[in-house]
């Protein structure tokens, strides 16, 4: 049986073969990547990957010779402009129906609906009923609550860096709508879903219900099953946020929490990874400075947070797996969210988690056994249980919280992101959908 895979990005094994740097934004891919290509040793699936790249040099390396592969996987590169998914370019499926033409695919998985190639990749296959999209997050929920309860003023606003780039907060969300209204396409032409959550599960069933919704969990990346959180060996007091440069994640909320926390923990700190948004040094930094941005600077320098704050930038698997095991919790504070990979590598690590209670979130962990959830927005309620992993209470029989919280929060993890089960429920629905047990 034949898969052809089409990612959203170019996975790490690929950029590796090509001397290239990489993303590990969708370690989940690498995970299922490694599965499949290590455990399939009767070559059940022939499996195939195609993937976006910006850059012509790319698309030829990969493309002209007809044969590049990677562990033995045949691999297609397509070109889009990533820096502008909402726009929907026809040509692709001109690219999607060579692609289909040389590797003849049984069965199409895509991956994510984020970018318009899921819609042409679907469009140029053309068999619904051979088709498979599975759901990373649902861009026409995103926009809906994407300026996550910020003032209007902030929400109105329009920095140099915005004007000079059209890309305002207002025009980030008429974006997410737009990818959103490409999403939908996609998913009524597909036959088969695939999803994780109550709340993927209900999205995609508004957009097309005739479609077979097939529950699965991710595998997370390699180093994550590795080693195990200690509060001994944390740094007390320490905060750790995944990412901060748009108003779904959050990051305002956590920095209108820190002054309440640091009544009590003046001593706390905030650890921020990924893109920082808030650099502003020198006069570059400050003209590329966007609204949502400027807005994290004020509430900084509103409640004094100078010291308190540190951007990390973005880091490697190993960088941010160390930054979690030396952190005392981990919070994910998104207005909107399916099953965020970084809540998901904290629990398989055992570290002490503080969420919203948003989209697919309540599905990852149970409220007060293995992680604390709070209603999306709410300050005081972070503030409040940021707090109490800090002040770590013993119960009746001496079990302090965060020995419950990373002790079951671990345990739930590796059943929900068990590599092997994974595999084996994938080859469960490339099965079903071609009819043939694998």
């Amino acid at each position: 049986m034949k898969v052809l895979w089409v990612c959203n990005i170019m996975l790490p094994a690929i950029a590796r073969e090509l001397r290239l740097p990489y993303s590990n934004r969708e370690g989940w891919l690498s995970g299922i990547f490694e599965q499949l290509t290590e455990k399939d040793k009767n070559k059940k699936i022939e499996l195939g990957i195609c993937f976006p790249a910006e850059n012509r040099e790319v698309c030829a390396a990969v493309n002209e010779s007809g044969d590049f592969c990677v562990k033995g996987v045949p691999c297609y590169a397509f070109p889009e402009n990533l820096s502008c998914p909402e726009r929907y370019d026809s040509g692709m499926e001109v690219r999607f129906q060579e692609i289909f033409a040389d590797f003849k695919p049984d069965i199409l998985h895509v991956f994510g609906t984020e970018f318009p190639h899921a819609m042409a990749a679907v469009k140029a296959f053309g068999r619904p009923e051979k088709t498979l999209i599975g759901i990373q997050g649902l861009c026409y929920k995103i926009a809906e609550v994407y300026m996550a309860g910020l003032p209007e003023k902030v929400c109105s606003s329009v920095t140099f860096r915005d004007f000079i780039r059209k890309d305002s907060l207002k025009q980030q969300q008429e974006k997410f709508r737009l990818r959103g209204e490409n999403e939908k396409e996609a998913l009524k032409l597909t036959g088969h879903i695939t999803g994780r959550t109550r709340f993927d599960r209900e999205g995609t069933a508004e957009i097309n219900g005739k479609a077979v919704y097939h529950s699965m969990n991710e595998t997370m990346r390699r180093g994550f099953y590795e080693g195990e959180w200690q509060k001994e060996n944390c740094e007390k007091h320490s905060i750790f946020f995944g990412q901060g440069d748009y108003p779904l994640k959050g990051f305002h909320f956590v920095l209108e929490a820190m002054p309440l926390i640091l009544k009590k923990y003046p001593d706390a700190v905030l650890y921020v990874s990924g893109n920082s948004i808030i650099s502003n040094k020198t006069l570059k930094e400050k003209l590329k400075l966007p609204a949502y941005g400027k807005y994290l600077l004020k509430l900084i320098r509103r409640y004094h947070l100078k010291d308190r704050v540190v951007m990390l930038g973005k880091l490697t698997e190993e960088e941010m797996k160390q930054r979690f095991l030396s952190s005392n919790v981990f919070v994910c504070a998104s207005v909107l969210e399916n099953s965020p990979n970084t809540v998901g590598e904290a629990m398989l690590l055992g570290v002490p988690v503080v969420a919203s209670a948003a989209g697919g979130i309540p599905d990852m962990l149970i409220d007060g056994k293995e992680g604390l959830l709070f209603n999306p927005g709410d300050v005081p309620a972070l503030a409040r249980l940021i707090e109490s992993v800090f002040e770590d209470e013993k119960d009746e029989e001496g079990v302090s919280l965060t020995q419950r919280l990373s002790g079951a929060g671990r345990r739930r993890a590796g059943m929900a992101h068990d590599g092997e089960t994974n595999y084996r429920r994938l080859m469960e629905i490339y099965g079903d959908i071609a009819g043939a047990q694998l």
